[in-house]
């Protein structure tokens, strides 16, 4: 009987550790999906292969992008070692929002209507425009229309080729490469004339120090892209975001990253967007 009974009592002891150690393991785990502090991460979505915007390098992550996003985790209450990044490609961004992949996205992400509709935006916090980058000895493309007859390259996939020939340069010879480095070479070579995309990323590329001096920025301006900090719909982050937005740009911190960033290619930015102000 004092056998069964001290059984008994260790049972009840071993069950009370066991319901303990289960609530312990709640409480952690809700702690770990609230915003800062402790040894929570935040995942944040970013291009691994943008120069000057968001890559991944042997050193760790750099760009203007990967700027945004560490002040913004900071303002979150997240320190850098507390961040997770994810190479956010451009035609994964609205679904690794929407299964809550990433917490937000930093990804020379324009914001449109389409987009808008299945995903919501903080800022915009860079307003960019599709642009040409030509050599920097060129005298003779100072204009879209100039582009008539030259060899205009544009990575494959992208709208931004044909958007000049639809609508600016019709006789300009479309070059597609693989990637904006292929292009990169291919100008710096001469086999094409010109390479097109946003100038934000024209501008990153231009600054790495083996093209530094090679290549100039056309300063046309064709279209207007409103870069926004993605997050999912509905998600309370955005009046955070926007928050953390404007604090980086009174206290010129977003200043300081234009400059680290493009400021070797001589880009011409605009002047900090205010939040909401999206320019069509």
């Amino acid at each position: 009987m004092k056998l069964r009974r001290v059984t008994a009592a260790s049972a009840a002891v071993l069950a009370l550790a066991v319901a303990a150690t289960a609530c312990g393991s709640d409480d952690k785990d809700d702690s770990s999906s609230s915003s800062g502090g402790g040894n929570k991460k935040i995942t944040i979505g970013i291009k691994f292969d943008q120069p000057g915007i968001g890559q991944k390098t042997p050193d760790g992550y750099a760009g203007f992008d990967v700027d945004v996003a560490t002040y913004v985790a900071k303002e979150l209450g997240y320190s850098e070692d507390q961040i997770q990044w994810k190479e956010a490609k451009s035609a994964d961004r609205e679904t690794m929002l929407q299964r809550g992949d990433v917490d937000f996205i930093a990804a020379s992400y324009s914001i449109n209507d389409e987009r808008a509709a299945k995903v919501d935006f903080a800022g915009p916090y860079l307003l960019a425009h599709q642009d040409v980058l030509v050599r920097a000895d060129d005298k003779d493309i100072k204009a879209p229309e100039d582009l008539n007859s030259k060899k205009l390259c544009s990575v494959t996939g992208s709208t931004s080729a044909q958007n000049v020939k639809d609508k600016l340069a019709p006789k300009a010879q479309l070059q597609q490469y693989p990637t904006y480095s292929a292009c990169l070479t291919g100008l710096q070579s001469g086999a094409i004339d010109a390479l097109t995309t946003d100038d934000s990323i024209l501008a990153g590329y231009a600054s790495q120090s083996n093209f530094k001096g090679k290549f100039k920025l056309g300063g046309f301006k064709m279209t207007n892209e409103n870069y926004g900090i993605g997050v999912k719909k509905g998600s309370d982050l955005k009046a955070k975001i926007d928050s953390a937005l404007e604090k980086m740009v009174s206290d010129k911190s977003w200043d300081k990253a234009v400059e680290a960033n493009f400021g070797p290619a001589d880009y011409k930015n605009e002047p900090a967007p205010k939040i909401g102000n999206v320019v069509k």
